[in-house]
């Protein structure tokens, strides 16, 4: 059953806020949590709920002086599922992943966060059940994924991950795995769920032996 709460994409706004985080993404049906201090991301917590409740996660270039406030030009808007205020003046939020988004225009404002206009038409597919063709792979990624876990000493609820559809199961271990971010932005632009598979898989196995791993513990 679709997710009530979650933006048509035909009601995608015009404008949402980003929040350029290295290393962190969002992917459809994924959650991603954050801890929210800066008063500038403040700012956009209390705009987005007072209208349409989504984020836009960009990962930076890199971080050199040359390339100061660039990003990287695809991302993915996240709903704000939880909120939780907390003494010392913090927000902890939860992004429920919604759609993918290329960047058009970004906008002036005055609250201290960016603003954009979102182009999603390249990924409409966010919205459409994955084909059944994908079944076939759905051994070969859980076999990977036993492997990476072992081999950089992770954990994670596997049983749980089992019942998830195949799609959302990439877009769930894309988001919370600590793949470098050059590996995550690659998946958040594969518009293919097939070929996102197949990446993810390969960069699973790439990084499931020691001397290929650019995993920090």
């Amino acid at each position: 059953m679709p997710n009530p709460f979650i933006t048509q994409f035909q009601q995608l706004p015009d404008t949402i806020p980003i929040f350029p985080l290295p290393g962190a993404i969002v992917m459809p049906g994924a959650q991603l949590p954050l801890n929210i201090f800066e008063p500038r991301y403040l700012n956009m917590i209390e705009d987005a709920l007072a209208s349409h409740h989504l984020i836009g996660m960009v990962q930076p270039l890199d971080e050199s002086e040359n390339s100061k406030n660039k990003v990287f030009n695809t991302g993915c808007s996240g709903r704000i599922s939880y909120y939780n205020e907390t003494p010392d003046g913090r927000i902890e939020i939860i992004l429920t992943g919604v759609c993918r988004f290329d960047i058009g225009e970004e906008l002036k404002t005055t609250r201290g966060y960016r603003l954009i206009t979102p182009i999603w038409t390249r990924f409409e597919s966010d919205y459409n059940p994955a084909s059944s063709t994908l079944l076939k792979d759905r051994k070969q990624i859980e076999t990977t994924l036993q492997r990476y876990l072992l081999a950089n000493d992770l954990q994670t609820d596997t049983e749980q991950l089992k019942q998830l559809p195949t799609d959302l199961l990439v877009n769930v271990l894309a988001t919370s795995l600590p793949l470098p971010h050059e590996d995550k932005q690659s998946i958040v632009e594969t518009v293919d769920i097939g070929e996102r598979l197949q990446m993810l898989v390969t960069k699973l196995d790439l990084s499931s032996y020691p001397q290929n791993s650019h995993l920090k513990h």
